[in-house]
């Protein structure tokens, strides 16, 4: 079984639960995209765990965890992540984390231009995450890049970056106005957290190969949701990555692997981190009321997330994209407290009723949320197992939400914990 698990809507839709939940019946976990610019929460009987590059089967011993072609790693983050964990008593060691060969480095001075950048922006920002994402995908295309393979060739290394440095110093230095990024600190940033992966790092198309061939299942854990894919997502406000599952076999490194299914992760209101447009926002009291009900702050940055009811158009849309075979609604215990919850069942754009999500910047900058109310189920439901557990209202709110947006709900997630899921079917 080839699986993708995939989020519907601005990220932070809780995968990283789901993977964890769904992890003891896969072989492997693959992430395929992105970097540590967003973060995948867990909570076990382990403790509360955050997740930035490393897959989120890691909390499984017998499970193996691969970082594919698709991410670009920032080495002393993955050394930071790894170590905390050890910390916490768990053990990752060469087969249980596997590199691809083929990953991208994200090395300090990306991260100086994303800061360079969002400060020369100014009131115009994108909202990035600092952490040298767009810089180090867009140097990535242009064939300017190291790659962790390179890491195996170490006397080769100096030269490759000094040349890389050289042209990259146009802009740190001439364009910016920075000072330059010296060899000797990122030759000595490479040795310090870099060499200690060296057994970690393989081919893992190979190793992908094998173990599909060999019958093992396999998860494909993506970062951040559809509305923030490159080219599908609300441009410009999007992530430099491809989130969809649609990529998740190339990203892996077996483009030649075909998916069995798409789960689609998506709460069952709405939130999103950074700057740009979003219709369903709430404000005031409604919005802080919601905010502190789930918690909602980025798990990398911190950051107070935007929140909202549920979106129904850019739901609908993010499935679509996906190509859910069914979808997993989390964090529906959050609504626990409300007697009546909203939804966006569409937008008003310059007085017309839309009910399918625009691609245009504009049209979605001058759209305003139509918002219904649903009944409530006002009481905790966090100790439901089955569907039965759940109050008709709670169940009725669930079956609106399949309907409205065209796909089945398969699981539903009322809290944080491994183990707090229903699974309707």
């Amino acid at each position: 079984m080839l699986t993708a698990i995939v989020g519907t809507n601005w990220g932070d839709e809780g995968k990283g639960r789901m993977v964890d939940l769904l992890s003891a019946r896969y072989d492997v976990v693959v992430r395929y995209q992105g970097g540590n610019n967003a973060g995948h929460t867990v909570v076990n009987d382990r403790g509360k765990f955050v997740m930035n590059l490393l897959p989120s089967g890691i909390l499984r011993p017998e499970t193996a965890n691969v970082l594919g072609p698709g991410i670009v790693i920032d080495l002393e983050h993955l050394y930071g992540e790894t170590e905390r964990l050890r910390q916490a008593g768990i053990d990752i060691k060469p087969g249980h984390l596997i590199l691809s060969d083929r990953a991208t480095i994200c090395m300090p001075y990306h991260k100086l231009l994303d800061g360079l950048e969002e400060d020369r922006l100014g009131d115009k920002k994108f909202g990035s995450t600092r952490r040298g994402i767009s810089p180090v995908y867009a140097d990535k295309y242009m064939k300017k890049t190291l790659r962790l393979g390179d890491l195996l060739h170490w006397d080769s290394l100096r030269e490759r970056l000094e040349g890389l440095l050289e042209w990259k110093n146009l802009v740190v230095e001439k364009g910016y106005g920075h000072a330059a990024i010296l060899l000797d600190d990122m030759m000595a940033w490479l040795e310090t957290y870099g060499k200690p992966f060296l057994p970690y790092i393989t081919d893992t198309t190979v190793y992908l190969k094998d173990a599909i061939d060999a019958g093992k299942s396999v998860i494909f854990e993506a970062q951040l949701g559809a509305l923030r894919d490159i080219d599908f997502g609300i441009y410009p406000y999007t992530s430099a990555s491809t989130t969809l599952a649609a990529y998740a076999p190339i990203g892996a490194g077996v483009p030649f692997a075909r998916l069995d299914e798409s789960i689609g992760i998506m709460k069952a209101y709405s939130s999103c981190v950074g700057e740009g447009p979003f219709t369903c926002e709430l404000f005031g009291a409604e919005g802080d009321e919601l905010r502190e009900a789930g918690g909602e702050y980025g798990a990398a940055t911190g950051r107070p997330r935007r929140v909202g009811g549920f979106d129904v158009v850019a739901s609908r849309y993010g499935a679509q994209m996906q190509g859910c075979t069914y979808l997993a609604l989390t964090k529906l215990d959050v609504l626990s407290y409300l007697k009546e919850i909203p939804v966006c069942v569409a937008y008003e754009i310059n007085g017309r009723r839309v009910e399918s999500f625009p691609a245009s910047i504009d049209e979605l900058n001058a759209a305003k949320p139509v918002y219904e109310y649903l009944p409530g189920f006002a009481c905790d439901i966090s100790r439901c197992r089955k569907a039965e557990d759940l109050p008709k209202a709670a169940l009725d709110y669930v079956r609106y939400i399949e309907k409205a947006v065209g796909c089945p709900v398969k699981y539903v997630s009322v809290g944080a914990e491994r183990e707090s899921c229903v699974e309707l079917f």
